[in-house]
């Protein structure tokens, strides 16, 4: 027989069965099970309670929960101080899930109410009276059902009612009460629950001789150990070797086995000890069960066989890398005093500049050189100290620093470990992570790296440490000492080209599903493309656009359109739109109050346009553009500087009293801040002052004191290449940077002439255009 079909909202349960006639309470914690409980509430307090096939799951689908369960009234609902809410339900009667309706916030099913099938009253009777004295025999050897349950339960005379209170009394495990619920014969049911207990006293039988047998062999203040003893001669009569008997044995087997130094395996066999004396349920077990995890998946002793041959090196750097000369010939000659000394000790390297110019690729093929085992590890953003040391066992998931993680994945103790980012740091109320990371670089303390997880020390002299950044400024001067610079500044037009089209392009073509001969990029397109459409130090911009043509292929591929695309410069505008950048001049003509500057940025290079414009008024001078505090101060001196030179320069002295200036920087939105802008807004302030043009095609570079001497700057290579890009032919630079002129490469100094100057004048002289009209 069946009830009627009802909607009520479902309530899954975890590791717990409520039976029809059963008052219990429930703290309920999960967000769908509040929702559903308060759904109830609203209505006529009616809610399906059923079970689920996992206890594990948070989050469990209709598949996940038993089909029938029971329908109960919710009785009472208590809001916990932790968010959780804690209810009193009454069990009613048995139900089966006829559909399932899962709306956003909780599950609504569709129930059918189960009433119980009876037989022969007498059997019926009959089988009572049989579970009784079952019931009073399980309740003798067990400890934990009282007289008084047993005084209750025998005053039941209806027998579905009586089998689900014993069963609510018994320990048994979720899927055997399920299996009673179910059962809608109540002989059947009495009988299946005659069944379970006389199992169980048998059990009880033998856990109680069990226990006999070990009490008698021990001492009896040795609770633990007794309790310990118990559970293996339990285990020893089922024959399982299960449990944390056999995980303490595997575990001291991995020890006995693993690479660790003695003094290492002395602490984790010392843990194995607590560990197994610690109860399962403890938190501290699984705390130690961690830290052993730990110290036994790190590299303690394993080493990967180098194989340091400068020629196979070089090869390997000419294959991944084009250009960065003099880059990899410093990479070869660090490998070669490797390669005599047979030490690791030296300065850790540094791969300086702007993004996408290949730093991190460098240290992939650094180790894939010398037949080392690779791991990088991104500090970008890292602010607290525990991110480097770890933190301390005591702390609710805790778990070892950056260094100790990237060891375990490198799985040896000599890898080409990359610390990228390192300019990225920074430090706040949880301590300063830069300073954690000087143990770590410094060679003469790096053998005894401790980290607050795994307190012993660690041995990282063994690891090959490259690090990468953007911006030197930015690195903390201590950290600083223990690295050698290697300053990567970006690819000429002609060395990108070659990159495009030996490495590029045929990774996005074979990334985005296209053969060798579906897709050609004639050399104009692809120059005009580097020109036109991208203006960076690197090659990322490049190889995005790359990848939009390769898309673009193959869509007119797949359209069966063409089978074979060619680029040509031409088309270019047609596939990626108007062209983004200007190449050439920064300026068309000669301009008065207008001068290019040179500037060295994050992402390499740059060219900046410095405005100057002077108007009647009292001598106020207004800076715009976002500049830093560096900027404005170069402005100010080189307004002071104008002013101390009116005559000689055929300024009137008194325009300070009579002009307004306004020194304007484009592009407001940027910061500008560097101290390379000084003799660019003097060259500019005299422009606009005396109405002298400045030529459009010098570009100039250089700080300014009050007397007019220019001072040398930094990131002439990077200015040099800038400057190459937007068409720029003359440089003005400082004489003290002659020597950097070096490492400008040769095909950007064949298109450039330089400058070099020791004062102001002798900036004028060559930025102004000559003009016999004099002052103002």
């Amino acid at each position: 027989m069946t009830k009627d079909i009802n909607q009520i909202p479902l309530l899954p349960l975890r590791g717990l069965l409520v039976f029809p006639a059963m008052v219990l309470h429930l703290d309920v914690g999960r967000d769908k099970s509040i929702a559903a409980l308060e759904k109830a509430m609203m209505g006529d307090q009616t809610i399906f309670l059923a079970a689920q096939k996992t206890v594990s799951l948070t989050d469990p689908k209709p598949d996940d929960i038993y089909r029938v369960g029971t329908v109960a009234k919710v009785n009472q609902m208590i809001k916990l101080p932790n968010g959780t809410m804690r209810v009193l339900v009454e069990g009613l009667h048995r139900g089966e899930i006829v559909r399932f309706i899962e709306l956003k916030d909780e599950f609504v099913v569709d129930i059918k109410g189960i009433e119980d099938v009876h037989g022969d009253i007498n059997e019926e009777e009959a089988l009572m009276r049989s579970l009784l004295r079952q019931f009073e025999h399980y309740i003798k050897l067990s400890s934990k059902i009282t007289k008084e349950t047993f005084a209750t339960v025998s005053d039941i005379d209806e027998p579905g009612r009586l089998a689900d209170i014993i069963t609510s009394h018994l320990a048994l495990k979720v899927k055997d009460k399920q299996e009673l619920l179910e059962i809608q014969n109540i002989q059947n049911r009495l009988q299946y629950l005659i069944k379970i207990i006389s199992n169980e006293k048998k059990v009880l039988d033998l856990e109680k001789k069990i226990g006999q047998r070990v009490k008698s062999s021990m001492d009896k203040t040795q609770k633990e150990y007794y309790l310990r003893e118990q559970l293996k001669a339990i285990q020893k009569e089922l024959g399982e070797k299960e449990g944390k008997n056999g995980e303490v044995g595997q575990l001291k087997e991995q020890i006995d086995q693993s690479d660790m130094p003695e003094d290492i395996m002395k602490v984790a066999l010392k843990e194995l000890d607590r560990y197994e004396k610690v109860p399962q349920s403890s938190a501290e077990s699984s705390i130690i069960r961690n830290y052993l995890d730990w110290l036994l998946a790190l590299p303690w002793t394993k080493k990967s066989q180098d194989t340091i041959e400068i020629d196979h090196a070089e090869e390997i750097l000419d294959t991944d890398h084009y250009g960065l000369e003099k880059v990899k010939e410093r990479i070869l000659e660090y490998l070669s005093v490797q390669k005599l000394t047979k030490s690791i000790k030296g300065p850790i390297l540094c791969l300086v500049g702007p993004p996408g110019v290949g730093k991190t690729s460098l240290a992939k093929s650094i180790a894939r050189s010398i037949n080392r085992n690779f791991v990088r590890i991104s500090l970008g953003g890292v602010r607290d100290e525990a991110e480097i040391r770890g933190h301390r066992r005591t702390y609710i998931g805790a778990m070892p620093g950056r260094i100790i993680q990237g060891m375990k994945r490198a799985e040896t103790i000599n890898p080409v470990f990359l610390l990228d980012e390192i300019d990225k740091m920074a430090n706040d109320f949880r301590g300063d992570p830069s300073s954690a990371m000087l143990e770590v670089l410094d060679p003469e303390q790096n053998s005894n790296f401790s980290d607050h997880f795994i307190e012993e020390t660690y041995d990282l002299s063994s690891v090959l440490f490259v690090a990468t950044a953007n911006n030197v400024n930015q690195i903390p001067g201590p950290l600083l000492d223990r690295m050698e610079l290697i300053s990567i500044a970006g690819y000429t037009e002609v060395e990108k080209l070659h990159i495009a089209k030996e490495h590029l392009l045929p990774k996005q073509i074979k990334e985005n599903g296209l053969q060798k001969g579906n897709l050609q990029i004639r050399d104009e397109a692809l120059l005009k493309l580097i020109r036109m459409y991208t203006r960076e130090a690197g090659v990322r911009s490049l190889e995005r656009q790359l990848a939009t043509l390769c898309r673009k292929a193959a869509k007119i591929i797949i359209s069966g359109e063409k089978k074979r695309v060619v680029i040509t410069e031409k088309s270019l505008e047609t596939l990626l739109g108007k062209t983004l950048f200007r190449y050439g001049l920064m300026e068309r003509e000669d301009q008065v109050g207008a001068a290019t500057g040179l500037a060295y940025t994050t992402v390499g290079g740059d060219t900046l346009s410095i405005e100057v414009s002077h108007y009647p008024g009292k001598g106020k001078l207004t800076l715009t553009g976002k500049l830093g505090d560096v900027m404005k101060e170069s402005a100010q001196a080189a307004f002071s500087y104008i002013r101390s030179r009116a005559d000689e320069l055929h300024i009137d002295p008194d325009f300070h009293e009579k002009y307004d200036i306004h020194i304007h920087v484009p592009e407001g939105a940027i910061p500008k801040d560097g101290p390379s802008a000084g003799i660019t807004m003097a060259t500019a302030l005299v422009s606009s002052l005396t109405g002298r043009a400045v030529k459009k095609e010098v570009a100039m570079t250089g700080e300014i004191t009050l007397r007019g001497r220019v001072l040398p700057i930094g990131g002439l290579k990077e200015k040099s290449l800038s400057a190459h890009r937007a068409g720029i032919t003359t440089i003005i630079m400082p004489a003290q940077n002659e020597k950097d002129l070096d490492e400008i490469p040769e095909s950007v100094r064949k298109g450039l002439t330089f400058i070099k100057v020791n004062h102001l004048d002798e900036v004028l002289k060559h930025a102004l255009v000559e003009d016999n009209n004099e002052g103002n």
